[in-house]
């Protein structure tokens, strides 16, 4: 089994590379639906952990929040400082671990993410600071992806071709009410938890892949680690995946995919 360094090092790398705007501006609806579902109030002060290229911390500034976002990828930590620039909104953005992060005990009223912290290698540890950094009666809020549906069946088609390291976690136990209910234990007073569904658009399957190919996550990550034969034979998976999920019934890409989201009380 490799060790918890060699393990970061394959998370941060996959990660790090690539434009995560390009994908993300694309679920920006599921940031924004969270800020509601948490029912943020102007003044609060918010953390947004594994913020990507800000999304989700975007959304809270906009609700006039005192936010701060935090990712260990500083590539993507760039492109969300350029997007709150863009908008005026004062964020505060820093490097920083979902395992590890550099804030006082309650310093927050919420603390948010949207298909982030559900990749972090030491799951309970993540869990738990989410938490610890939660002001009791605050709220956390999550959204995740679900073990079914397209993006479950895109993440295990990946791992029929490439093998993480040994003794990676499971994401998808984020994207289950047991499974968070289990992580955060009795650390929340009460959790109430949606199934969302929204559509990843795109002007055809050939496109949806190209923009994937070229955004930190695991399928630039296979790319990366299979040679051209796997590789051709990963992509006509994946676009074959696209097919039997598209209801656009053009030659363009509408695919429905399922999300957990959670809003949890801070005991």
């Amino acid at each position: 089994m490799q060790s918890a360094a060699v393990k970061k090092q394959y998370q941060q790398q996959m990660w790090a590379a690539g434009d995560c705007a390009r994908i993300s501006t694309g679920l920006a609806i599921v940031g924004e639906m969270l800020c509601e579902s948490i029912d943020l109030r102007a003044g609060q002060k918010v953390l947004d952990v594994a913020t990507g290229s800000g999304n989700t911390a975007l959304a809270a500034a906009r609700r006039w929040c005192e936010v701060v976002g935090v990712d260990f990828a500083p590539s993507q930590l760039e492109k969300a400082r350029e997007r709150a620039a863009c908008e005026g909104l004062p964020i505060m953005f820093g490097q920083g671990d979902a395992e590890h992060l550099p804030f006082d005990n309650a310093a927050f009223d919420a603390v948010l993410s949207t298909f982030g912290v559900m990749f972090a290698l030491e799951q309970k540890k993540a869990s738990n600071e989410l938490l610890r950094v939660c002001r009791p009666g605050g709220k956390v809020g999550l959204a995740s992806w679900t073990p079914e549906g397209f993006m479950a069946d895109v993440f295990r088609k990946i791992g029929e071709y490439v093998e993480p390291p040994s003794g990676m976690p499971a994401s998808i136990v984020w994207g289950t009410e047991h499974g968070l209910r289990q992580l955060f234990g009795l650390g929340i007073a009460s959790m109430q938890a949606w199934r969302r569904r929204i559509d990843l658009r795109y002007r055809s399957a050939q496109h949806w892949l190209d923009q994937m190919r070229g955004q930190p996550g695991p399928v630039l990550q296979a790319f990366y680690e299979l040679d051209a034969v796997e590789g051709a034979e990963l992509a006509a998976e994946l676009l074959a995946l696209v097919d039997r999920y598209n209801r656009s019934g053009d030659a363009t890409m509408v695919v429905p995919v399922d999300y957990l989201e959670v809003v949890a009380l801070r005991r």
